[in-house]
């Protein structure tokens, strides 16, 4: 038997050395279009690689999607966080847990995981093909004829793990042999506030902050990074996941509340001012940050407040302190505008989850026909989640290809 895998990513490897380890006697091909495979693994979290994260209890494992959450869920019954980890322990790859619940290899290297991927399939004797990009895929009764620019292969069994595609014409073969596709649009991205002074701050970072797109319920908590073209961070990559079809409908102009004090509400807030004035009244607001922000993030926001950094605590008046109140846990901001992260973009849509039988992976519409990763309308928050969804369903994919 011969089971081709369209993609040479995180999905596309792990579903080849699960079908060869399940199915020993089947010829596994992997059909990568690019020179070097694994190119998103090499690159993701820095160089570094974010595995998967710390959550290992699968229905709460399943909320950090927000496509995907209830096929997930079914899906991580077979393979889960403490699989991956097992997984990889067992090819002697060490992981480390950071404060915020995400992975890494030990050795802090993507690289790591690269040539664990490799070296298993040298000794299972996968084949990979580069530069071998697929133009049509058609099934002539059970079998699949696969064109390349080079040539045509056949396939008794065809796994697809091509990623996102930033364009529906990306997915137009599979579109082609009856699957309904979902529309892709960028999942996570930052966002773009040209010509906003907030941009000066570039490489200021608040730990805890809370960021609401105005008019909506989409709302992200955690890190915010100020960068030169506007604001990037765990907060609003999460609101970029969660709200990537009402962002895309908004054409990306829409704005942001940001509470730099992360939940803290506005009457514990002044009750929080009344005493910093009680007990440091006599010091000039400028020399006295008592937040736990930057001294630069601190003087901006006096500075929009419009409130003179030489007045002292014990000055500040009530029409001063309903402005500093309002600039520190309800601060608009106006986006014009996002920025992907070109080869580690992520989107929203691929093909329909109603189409994949997720136990298996396979399609509903093409037997023989399976599907992981990306590929699929399946995407996660930042934090590890979308490796850890590319080796549940790839794992699943595999693992079921030869029935």
């Amino acid at each position: 038997m011969k089971i081709a895998i369209i993609g040479g990513g995180a999905a596309g490897f792990f579903a080849a050395l699960t079908a060869k380890k399940e199915f020993p006697s089947a010829e596994v091909t992997i059909y990568e279009k690019a020179a070097r495979v694994l190119a998103k693994v090499k690159i993701s979290g820095g160089g570094r690689c974010n595995v998967t994260h710390a959550c290992f209890e699968n229905k709460l494992l399943a909320t950090h999607y927000p496509r995907g959450e209830n096929y997930l869920k079914k899906a991580f019954e077979q393979f889960n966080a403490d699989s991956t980890i097992e997984w990889f322990n067992n090819r002697g790859v060490e992981m480390k847990t950071y404060p915020d619940g995400c992975i890494f290899p030990l050795s802090n290297d993507s690289q790591t995981i690269i040539d664990c991927f490799l070296t298993e399939a040298s000794k299972l004797g996968i084949k990979i093909l580069y530069n071998h990009s697929i133009i049509l895929v058609e099934k002539q009764d059970s079998v699949f004829i696969i064109n390349t620019r080079e040539k045509q292969f056949k396939a008794e069994r065809l796994i697809v793990t091509i990623g996102g595609q930033p364009k529906r014409s990306g997915l137009e073969f599979l579109e082609k042999i009856g699957h309904a596709i979902i529309e892709p649009v960028p999942s996570l991205f930052t966002f773009n506030m040209p010509e906003n002074p907030i941009r000066e701050l570039m490489g200021n970072v608040v730990e805890k902050t809370t960021v609401k797109v105005e008019g909506t319920k989409l709302l992200g908590k955690g890190p915010l990074l100020v960068t030169h073209w506007g604001m990037s961070g765990p907060a609003i990559l999460q609101l970029s996941a969660w709200g990537a079809r009402i962002l895309e409908e908004k054409s990306y102009h829409f704005a942001v509340l940001v509470n730099w004090l992360n939940d803290v509400r506005e009457n514990e807030l002044r009750k929080f001012i009344d005493e910093t004035i009680i007990n440091h009244g006599l010091k000039m607001i400028g020399n006295l940050n008592p937040f736990p922000i930057t001294n630069r993030l601190w003087h901006f926001l006096m500075l929009k407040s419009e409130i003179s950094q030489e007045i002292r605590w014990k000055d500040l008046g009530k029409k001063n302190i309903n402005k500093l109140v309002n600039t520190l846990i309800n601060d608009r901001y106006e986006v014009k505008g996002k920025t992907t992260f070109k080869e580690e973009f992520v989107t929203a849509g691929g093909v329909s989850l109603q189409d994949v039988d997720i136990k298996t992976m396979e399609s509903r519409k093409v037997k023989g026909l399976f599907f992981a990763g990306e590929v699929l309308d399946i995407d996660g928050i930042t934090g590890g989640f979308n490796f850890q969804s590319a080796w549940t369903t790839g794992f699943v994919a595999g693992k079921n290809c030869g029935n």
